[in-house]
């Protein structure tokens, strides 16, 4: 056999295998990945609620009475956290959202802007300018409003012992001209309703 013979068989041969490969076998190596690329996904997806649930405990938010003189517990879930200061952010983030029928202290369109915690245990509650823009004004009001908050991160939080409310990222002396606002405050379950069986 010549050597152009040769070339001619081996390339016939390359060109049987190339088109066997491209033909055949490629397609059936695709549909192979294809399948488990799927089924890798599928799993995924189905992992995926159990791995995105979010973990939550359960914390006392406090809310108007119905008699509107006392402040009254209500049991709410809020996501969980190991670090303190996110763990209050979800609490105050919770106490601030409308939860009918209940009735809240917090003035409407009040934000959270910031938690800060230290580590003798104050926490500073970073509010939008709404918790005194649109504060209804009157002492017992003012009262409910404070310990709300204040009361929401201690009950919930043994390492937070004091509260102080700020407003737009700053210091005030008062929400509406009633309870000074220029010191943390500890907790006071004063204004509680309480069972008098």
């Amino acid at each position: 056999m010549n050597r152009n013979a040769m070339l001619r068989t081996g390339f016939a041969v390359f060109a049987v295998v190339a088109a066997w490969v491209l033909f055949f076998g490629l397609p059936r190596w695709y549909s192979a990945q294809k399948a488990a690329t799927v089924a890798a996904a599928g799993a995924s997806a189905a992992a995926t609620p159990a791995q995105t649930a979010v973990r939550k405990i359960t914390a006392t938010l406090f809310y108007v009475s119905n008699d509107g003189v006392t402040l009254t517990p209500a049991q709410r879930e809020v996501p969980f956290s190991t670090n303190v200061a996110e763990q209050a952010r979800a609490i105050i983030a919770a106490q601030l959202e409308p939860a009918p029928p209940l009735v809240s202290a917090i003035p409407p369109d009040t934000k959270l802007r910031e938690v800060f915690v230290t580590e003798r245990g104050d926490a500073f509650v970073d509010l939008s300018g709404e918790i005194a823009s649109k504060h209804p004004g009157g002492s017992l009001d003012e009262i409910f409003t404070v310990y709300t908050l204040v009361n929401a991160l201690t009950v919930n939080l043994p390492a937070i012992k004091r509260v102080q409310i700020l407003v737009d990222g700053k210091e005030v002396d008062t929400l509406a001209g009633h309870v000074d606002l220029r010191h943390p405050l500890a907790k006071s379950l004063d204004w509680l309703v309480h069972d008098s069986h």
